[in-house]
């Protein structure tokens, strides 16, 4: 058993949400540069270019990508032969989130959804936990903006519906979200699962490295074909028009119930932001 002190996971934490916002991943970056090689659209290789020189500035001057800072979302693996010492991890991981989003000065968004009355410090944070083997703990931050996230969907079809209409439903998920979640946008989609099982594996398919395939031969071959279709409508960066409207599609499964077939889409603005600490 390995004891980890709750004061190691709120640094980190903090670290973690300044950074996200501050620096774009590499993969991000190599995205833009390709869809900026294969886009027809002057319009929209103006807009790539603007937001490769966007993502430049933000690092080069610790400033935000976006002034949507985002919902401070986490992805927490922790191994079963870890013990945690001190504020419970959900504490633990709210004052990260406090203390970064004030030093680093980033927008808080977060409000009482009746009253609409801010938190005032982006709490509380969403933390989504696995339980695995090993004596590690591993963060993984994903600050999400509310352009983005308002354009996600869960529905459960039925099981007639199959791949075709797996894939018909994505497309005109897209189509439909527009200009609104900030494109080129990376897609994210669950197969699978129960419903709420569902919508966790959309968005835990955003983290992996843009463009990169599934291991899965079959769901990388109806990623391709997803992105094809989206991409060929048309809508193009910022939706005014081009071919790079997706950078990439990542899809998840999970086995699911003998009458359902849950679907989710969870579509991710351009900036997308990840950053990863292992305690």
């Amino acid at each position: 058993m390995r004891t980890i002190n709750s004061n190691a996971i709120t640094a980190a934490v903090k670290k973690m949400v300044m950074g996200a916002n501050y620096d774009l991943g590499d993969d991000v970056i190599q995205a833009f540069e390709k869809g900026l090689k294969q886009e027809a659209s002057p319009v929209g290789r103006a807009v790539l270019n603007t937001l490769i020189e966007n993502a430049r500035i933000a690092h080069d001057e610790q400033v935000p990508i976006c002034q949507d800072t985002g919902m401070a979302v986490f992805f927490v693996e922790m191994g079963q032969d870890v013990h945690l010492e001190g504020a419970l991890l959900q504490d633990a991981i709210d004052e990260g989130v406090r203390q970064g989003y004030k030093d680093g000065y980033l927008r808080k968004s977060i409000c009482d959804p009746f009253t609409r009355k801010n938190t005032g410090d982006n709490t509380p944070a969403v933390v989504i936990l696995d339980i695995v083997t090993g004596d590690k703990l591993k963060i993984t931050a994903a600050p999400k903006g509310g352009g983005s996230e308002n354009m996600s969907r869960l529905t459960m079809l039925t099981p007639s519906a199959g791949k075709k209409g797996i894939v018909d439903f994505v497309v005109k998920r897209c189509e439909e979200a527009g200009s609104n979640p900030c494109p080129p946008v990376i897609v994210g989609v669950g197969i699978g699962g129960s419903a709420e099982k569902c919508m966790i594996l959309a968005k835990k398919a955003l983290l992996r490295h843009v463009g990169e395939p599934s291991s899965d031969p079959e769901l990388a071959t109806l990623e391709a074909e997803m992105l094809e279709k989206i991409n060929a409508i048309g809508m193009g960066p910022q939706g005014l028009g081009g071919t790079t409207y997706a950078l990439a599609v990542h899809v998840e499964k999970h086995p699911c119930h003998i009458a359902s077939l849950p679907l989710a889409v969870n579509i991710c603005c351009h900036a997308s932001r990840h950053k990863e600490a292992v305690l």
